[in-house]
């Protein structure tokens, strides 16, 4: 008989390191696929965000007046629109463009009060500037919408 016998020594020590690393590896396994598996949605967390419209912050939309460059800036939460405001309103710009800022609040004050772009009413006298602002706005409330 020529076969040759073999003989394993294992310390307990190695059994143990090895079950443990293989239980690791596992749990491990096992959290990547729990938290990346396909088709997974997230839902809401309260009614609150489902009802949300914008990402809140503030967003700007540019209007090139002559050689000048206002910036309309449009403040945001999740649902509501909280202020509208020009920057940088220079003495250049209120000089040579005096309906802009009157304008501007007085759509402001509109667009705050009904949450809406639509069905606003305007000046006969400032209805450019005013279509000109809403542009800019409309443009900005783009930005911040989800």
């Amino acid at each position: 008989m020529s076969s040759k016998t073999k003989i394993v020594v294992l310390r307990m020590k190695e059994i143990i390191y090895t079950a443990v690393f293989l239980i690791l590896g596992i749990l491990l396994i096992s959290l990547f696929l729990f938290m990346f598996r396909p088709g997974k949605t997230d839902a809401p967390a309260s009614s609150d965000q489902a009802d949300a419209l914008y990402t809140p912050g503030v967003y700007t939309s540019s209007i090139r007046l002559g050689n000048e460059q206002v910036n309309v800036q449009v403040s945001v939460d999740a649902s509501h629109i909280n202020a509208i405001d020009l920057v940088p309103l220079s003495e250049a710009v209120t000089t040579m463009y005096p309906l802009m800022q009157p304008a501007l609040d007085d759509l402001a004050e509109q667009i705050c009060s009904t949450q809406s772009t639509e069905n606003l009413s305007y000046a006969s006298e400032t209805r450019y500037t005013s279509q000109a602002l809403l542009k800019a706005i409309n443009d900005a409330l783009q930005k911040a919408e989800k």
